[in-house]
């Protein structure tokens, strides 16, 4: 399960440090994928990445190719170097408002990458948003 909350700095390359539990979790290679919701991004192993597009392959085509398509065009597979970093493309970075400071959030089957400016300011309307989807899709 990937679990947890990490502060870490981009680094002029662009490289960041994925904290050594969480790439015990994600393995040698894995997905980082702009979120559709949220100013993040995503982090997956190949395994979970097509568990998630899976849904909207099932759909029409119709609908299903343009968000493939979105999706994919802010996709990158990325592998950790000796030091445990990832190189994000900048592109992606920029559509998370990535600049440097980072809080990295393990969400059990995938991790999510926030400018840590984003992350303080949205944290407790974040959780109380979720919990409140969370329960009324429970039924409660």
């Amino acid at each position: 399960m990937i679990c947890g909350e990490f502060s870490h700095n981009l680094d002029a390359k662009n490289r960041l440090f994925v904290p050594s539990k969480m790439r015990n979790e994600l393995g040698n290679r894995f997905v980082v994928s702009k979120a559709l919701r949220d100013k993040c991004l995503k982090l997956f192993t190949p395994e979970e990445w097509e568990a998630y597009v899976a849904p909207i392959k099932a759909m029409d085509r119709v609908y299903s190719e343009p968000l493939l398509r979105r999706l994919h065009v802010t996709t990158a597979e990325v592998e950790p170097d000796s030091q445990g970093r990832i190189i994000i493309p900048k592109d992606i970075l920029e559509l998370a408002e990535i600049t440097k400071e980072t809080v990295i959030v393990g969400c059990g089957t995938y991790a999510e990458i926030w400018s840590a400016d984003i992350y303080r300011k949205s944290k407790d309307e974040m959780d109380m948003e979720a919990l409140l989807k969370a329960l009324e899709a429970a039924g409660l």
